[in-house]
């Protein structure tokens, strides 16, 4: 099997942004937005797509279902060159679709349904993981990665073929879970990347470094806690250092998180430092807020680095 360089596993599905909701009704039953659209999401395709625009031999690992929506997110991962071969395909489950509800200053609120929870098992395809330079988990904490023995599975086969592994977060939805449950497993992780809110909610902590400190007594190799329009902090048991945003205006946040966890590996793996690739990732983050979507403003690596230097 091919060599991947990034390996992203976890979520896909559809997300319908509405961007400027008003609460007050027009009518009976009618209510007015700014737009409405429809974007592939989930947090292993923004991750995915962010990392083969940036240059990254990309594959993907995840559920779709055999209707239209899952033929949109495979169209959409296969334009941006993300390898699709893995994708699991089913009409026993449909893709799931999160409805966005985005305001002016591009933060925003999601609602979640029952297709969320599909039944997929990406511990059984074990020799895709295995040719992965990086693995990227998209996210901890939500299915497939809320049960710790398919975490475990999937963490000890990246770690036996001497992968990186990269592990966002997600806060619980229908299967809770605690850093304690998962205790066996944190050590295999190289970089956490929650942001503040998941953060505190799992540490119950309310400072980057003390959040991080309880990441870090996990085992946890190296926490990056992305704090939004307040840039990120990153903590080992070497040093910590805190860098800020990049001063933009936002449109919309969906997929931002995403898009620097995946700028931040890609640079990782071209042998960067961790405060280089810090600042790559914060402007990867910060360009997907210009656009409606998670992977539209995003163009490539070149895009990126004349956003820094100006």
């Amino acid at each position: 099997m091919e060599k991947t360089d990034i390996l992203c596993i976890g979520t896909a599905l559809v997300d319908s942004i509405i961007k400027g909701f008003d609460p007050d009704p027009v009518s009976r039953t009618g209510f007015l937005a700014d737009s409405c659209s429809l974007n592939v999401g989930g947090e292993a395709v923004n991750e995915a797509v962010c990392a083969a625009k940036m240059g990254m031999q990309t594959g993907i690992l995840c559920y779709l279902g055999a209707d239209s929506a899952g033929e949109m997110v495979k169209s959409t991962l296969q334009t941006a060159g993300v390898n699709t071969d893995k994708i699991i395909q089913s009409p026993d489950t449909p893709t799931p679709v999160t409805t966005m509800f985005v305001k002016q200053d591009g933060s925003r609120k999601s609602i979640t349904n029952r297709a969320h929870r599909y039944n997929f098992h990406p511990e059984q395809y074990q020799g895709c993981i295995q040719n992965a330079r990086a693995v990227i988990l998209g996210s901890l904490f939500r299915a497939p990665f809320n049960d710790p023995d398919v975490i475990r599975s999937v963490l000890e086969t990246a770690k036996a073929a001497g992968a990186l592994v990269f592990a966002d977060t997600k806060l619980p939805n229908f299967h809770p879970l605690s850093l304690s449950d998962l205790k066996d497993c944190l050590p295999m992780v190289d970089y956490i990347t929650p942001n503040e809110d998941e953060a505190m909610h799992y540490t119950c902590k309310d400072t980057p470094s003390e959040m991080a400190d309880v990441f870090l007594s996990y085992g946890v190799k190296n926490v990056i806690l992305k704090l939004g329009s307040k840039g990120c902090y990153f903590k080992n048991a070497k040093e910590s250092l805190s860098l800020p945003a990049y001063p933009i205006d936002a449109v919309d946040a969906t997929g931002a998180g995403d898009s620097f966890v995946a700028g931040f590996a890609s640079e990782i793996l071209r042998g960067k430092t961790d405060a280089e690739a810090l600042q790559f990732g914060n402007a990867c983050g910060a360009i997907t807020t210009t656009a409606v979507g998670a992977t539209s403003a995003l163009l490539d690596r070149e895009q990126v680095l004349a956003f820094m230097n100006t």
